[in-house]
């Protein structure tokens, strides 16, 4: 029997299927919740006898339960934004993303900048990079800046460019790439990485009240999804909104920031160490990149690519001038988590060169590196994954995504070790997963799908690609729970359903443990609960 200090603030689940993803995985009938914990799991006649005469009571009717899953990856605000904004994505063609672009433009007569748009040039039927010309005739007046879903890339009318002062003789800058025509040497409008910002700078400050409806937006968003902690990519303004929403009780997801890098000292010279903050916003980890995408052609290889053999990638500029080496020293040092961008490679060798020589030149603590992505990892790298205790925090939907074309990037032997789940699982590497939010839809359901299947977009791999790499259900709703829980040093308080933890669940439409794997993609939610308030039930 479990003694409670008050039968008040009970809620019981009962007759369920509660996979609880503890250390024995084990399997119960209820849950019962006091406030914002978990105070009893196993069978419904146990949990109702506990659970007295106050308790809420709800019948799963045999639905499955897990914990509230946890998403390792987003850009939570401009998830909000792009909710709220311009949405290029659907585009299939090329007139059609001209004529989505020219629609939102002439709905938006007073906007003297248009921003956003997630367009996917793979996704058109001619896959060549759009080219400011095509934009140009309905844009002349107002400034447009428009990024590729991946975030690497990005458009820029001629209005744009000139207010940014880019011609066909300024240079590309360091970690980044002015695309310039072959024939007359005038910039086509494409700007990738590094030389994004030079257009990306001149962009006005959301205001406050557009932060607010963007917060609003993607909260609603994750609760849709079951989802109630997301690792997010996170600056200054987001931060106030952040906090501001925490003190208005309006924050229905955990936040664990990661700050860019070049902010570090903001953070060391305020005492601030890892897992700073309060059981809703945590502080203490830091983002960086050492390279850019496989989208984008920027994500740094070892080799030349197949289909531009001019380039390998590009490392970051913070590689280059030598940085990063420094502050992921010195960030280290002050317990702070290390947390980067690796895409290619030769990106992710290199990190895990770095981190194996942090490790022996720092005093030792719990530091738990995170390798974002780790996307294309050579299969002697993958030891020092273990080796250096580093997380592979990587995004499956990538897999099924980038696996339509990938190969006419890198080649056919470079993708037997893109994306290797099964391979780091079985080298005892700590995997978690997310969605990389907005580049990859944010739904965990979709995520789960494509690491059990492997089957990409375009239909050609029914069997999966690089099939050898799937992973079992179960493997996947640990990568998206406890695992990732405890790559945001949590696992004490989150990603199991275990008494004394958070009261953060989520409870499904169907059993994604016993359906055709296939079908997961397509199985809904019916419940979320966060903090022990149901925050999403399905109508």
């Amino acid at each position: 029997m479990i003694s409670l200090h008050a039968q008040e603030n009970l809620t019981a689940y009962i007759n369920g299927k509660i996979y609880t993803v503890d250390s024995q995985q084990s399997v119960k009938q209820a849950v019962v919740t006091q406030g914002s914990k978990i105070i009893f799991t196993g069978s419904t006649e146990e949990a109702l006898k506990i659970s007295g005469s106050k308790a809420v009571v709800i019948d799963l009717n045999g639905k499955l339960m897990l914990p509230g899953f946890i998403d390792n990856h987003v850009h939570f605000m401009a998830g909000g934004d792009y909710l709220n904004g311009l949405d290029l994505r659907p585009a299939k063609s090329t007139n059609e993303f001209r004529e989505l672009l020219k629609k939102y433009i002439d709905a938006h007569p007073d906007s003297k900048w248009i921003t956003g748009g997630d367009w996917d040039h793979e996704a058109w039927e001619v896959k060549d990079l759009p080219k400011k010309e095509w934009i140009d005739e309905f844009s002349k007046d107002k400034a447009v800046y428009i990024w590729r879903f991946d975030g690497h890339m990005a458009l820029a009318n001629s209005y744009a460019l000139k207010l940014a002062g880019i011609d066909k003789n300024t240079p590309s800058p360091a970690g980044g790439i002015i695309e310039k025509d072959p024939v007359t040497g005038e910039p086509t409008g494409i700007l990738k990485d590094n030389a994004m910002n030079l257009v990306g700078a001149l962009t006005p400050a959301s205001t406050e009240k557009e932060r607010e409806a963007s917060l609003e937006a993607a909260l609603k968003e994750t609760a849709r999804f079951g989802i109630t902690s997301v690792h997010d990519i996170t600056y200054r303004n987001d931060l106030k909104t952040y906090i501001s929403f925490e003190k208005l009780g309006k924050l229905t997801t955990r936040i664990y920031t990661r700050i860019p890098i070049s902010e570090y000292q903001n953070l060391s010279h305020s005492g601030i160490t890892y897992n700073f903050g309060s059981d809703l916003i945590k502080l203490g980890s830091l983002k960086a990149f050492a390279d850019g995408s496989l989208g984008s052609s920027t994500a740094w290889f070892f080799d030349k690519y197949v289909q531009d053999t001019t380039t390998s990638g590009l490392p970051m500029d913070i590689i280059t001038d030598g940085s990063l080496d420094k502050w992921a020293k010195d960030a280290d040092l002050n317990k702070l988590q290390l947390s980067v961008h690796a895409i290619g490679d030769r990106a992710n060798r290199y990190m895990l060169d770095l981190f194996g020589k942090i490790i022996k030149e720092n005093p030792q603590w719990d530091r738990r590196f995170r390798m974002e992505h780790a996307q294309h990892v050579r299969f002697e790298d993958i030891p020092l994954f273990k080796k250096y205790g580093v997380i592979a925090s990587a995004q499956p939907y990538h897999a099924i995504d980038d696996g339509v074309w990938a190969e006419k990037r890198i080649g056919e032997q470079r993708t037997h070790y893109t994306y290797p789940f099964r391979s780091f699982i079985d080298q005892g590497v700590l995997l978690c997963f997310g969605s990389d939010w907005t580049v990859a839809p944010i739904n965990p359901l979709l995520g789960i799908y494509a690491a059990v299947t492997r089957q990409t977009l375009d239909g050609k791999n029914p069997g999966g690609w690089i099939p050898e790499q799937k992973i079992t259900v179960e493997e996947a709703v640990k990568c998206y729970t406890i695992n990732n829980a405890y790559a945001a040093f949590a696992e004490n308080e989150l990603g199991s359903i275990e008494p004394g933890k958070f009261a953060d669940l989520v409870i499904l439409q169907e059993d994604i443990f016993s359906i055709n794997p296939e079908k997961i993609r397509d199985v809904k939610v019916w419940m979320t609960v966060f903090n022990g308030k149901t925050v999403f039930k399905a109508e």
